[in-house]
């Protein structure tokens, strides 16, 4: 027990103790916390369904027909008619012969990168890519190279050194699309050259762009207009922009055979209740086919924080999507600043190690459609403030 105490002290010694935060109500924008009423900037909660009067009942309905909890892992009794629908309307959104939900999209990339890599394979992994990518390849057991964050001529002189190595059967290109801490997209259409050029499998970690990027919502590759990709193995959420719970991959009618046998976060894990797939599958159509209004919202109210921080001098690294970090620094100063935001009614956390390095602590807005003007400009009038 003294082992615990001492580990506290030093955690907040080094202004790395965390707490928790209990959002009591939330209605689009606010939410409730100690009674008193905030503008929320973290949620990922990008196009506002979480709260969509069609996917709530929805909820209701699927309640009574099917209960709560599934009881089983899929493998056992645990897959019902709709898991199997919602993954044929995965398949079918993402444009791939096959789909397959998993519980969260942590459970995705630790299940899928042990499964198809090993002692034989090389992973080619940006540098800050997601920490359940990381903890995939450790998982693995497979060799990685880390190669500097969205630098493809480092990847490259990466791969054509790899080509020597005999005992590499395979090579994994794995990257986020749109990196949850920085905001910018990857350069993927040059990745894509990459991954053929090399002959190297690609997987992307979609579970910020899907919802998001696209004309449709579809995700990077709608976005660069890649088309005829089966061979890319698409992961992504069904938490952020679509609002609900789970997560996903997409990709050949093989790749999800193997993961089916061979992903233990998949195997071991009870199926997600039969309720919220139903959710998940009627938001996908929602996000589909009644959501360019909403996403049409969501980048203006983006173009308008990022000009304002930009007018106030602040470095929003090379923020491309609704994340716009504003960098601060030290972990102290980060907090420092997070608090004064916490005053002004507005909840936007401080980001610190071990999330991102040490040095680069920052605040990282995260801006939904349901953000107005005036939430949007209240930020800006408090960060003048603080400047």
């Amino acid at each position: 027990m003294k082992w615990f105490d001492n580990e506290l002290k030093e955690l907040k010694k080094n202004n790395l103790l965390r707490r928790l935060t209990c959002i009591e109500q939330s209605n689009g924008s606010a939410i409730s916390i100690d009674g008193q009423t905030y503008i929320n900037f973290s949620s990922n909660d990008y196009l506002n369904l979480s709260s969509h009067p069609v996917i709530v009942k929805t909820v209701m309905k699927a309640l009574k027909e099917y209960g709560l909890g599934s009881g089983a892992s899929r493998l056992l009794s645990g897959t019902c008619l709709p898991h199997v629908k919602l993954e044929e309307r995965i398949a079918n959104f993402k444009k791939t012969p096959a789909a397959l939900v998993f519980n969260t999209g942590y459970a995705v990339n630790t299940g899928i990168i042990p499964a198809i890599s090993g002692i034989d394979t090389l992973i080619f992994s940006d540098e800050l890519n997601h920490a359940s990518i990381v903890d995939g390849i450790r998982l693995s057991k497979a060799e990685a190279e880390i190669y500097r964050h969205r630098d493809l001529n480092h990847l490259e002189s990466l791969l054509r050194k790899s080509l020597k190595r005999e005992t590499i059967k395979r090579r994994l290109i794995i990257t986020d699309t749109v990196f949850s801490m920085d905001g910018d997209i990857v350069p993927l259409e040059d990745l894509v050259f990459l991954a053929k050029k090399y002959h190297t499998i690609l997987m992307i970690d979609d579970a910020h762009g899907t919802g998001v990027l696209g004309k449709k919502g579809r995700g990077a590759l709608e976005h660069f207009s890649i088309t005829g990709a089966d061979y890319i193995i698409q992961m992504g959420t069904l938490s952020k922009a679509v609002g609900c719970y789970g997560a996903f991959v997409a990709g050949s009618k093989e790749l999800i055979k193997v993961l089916i046998s061979k992903a233990r976060s998949f195997i071991y894990s009870t199926s997600l209740p039969p309720a919220v797939v139903e959710a998940c599958t009627k938001s996908i159509d929602i996000v589909e086919f009644k959501s360019a209004q909403r996403r049409k919202r969501l980048w203006r109210n983006r173009q308008r924080l990022y000009e304002g921080l930009k007018s106030l001098g602040y470095d929003t690294l090379n923020s491309g999507t609704p994340i716009i970090p504003v960098m601060v620094g030290d972990t102290k100063s980060a907090l420092k600043m997070g608090t004064c935001l916490f005053k002004e009614k507005i909840f936007a956390p401080a980001i610190r190690p071990p999330t991102v390095p040490e040095g680069k602590c920052r605040i990282r807005f995260s801006v939904t459609a349901a953000h107005t003007d005036e939430d949007i400009d209240r930020v800006l009038e408090s960060l003048r403030k603080v400047k």
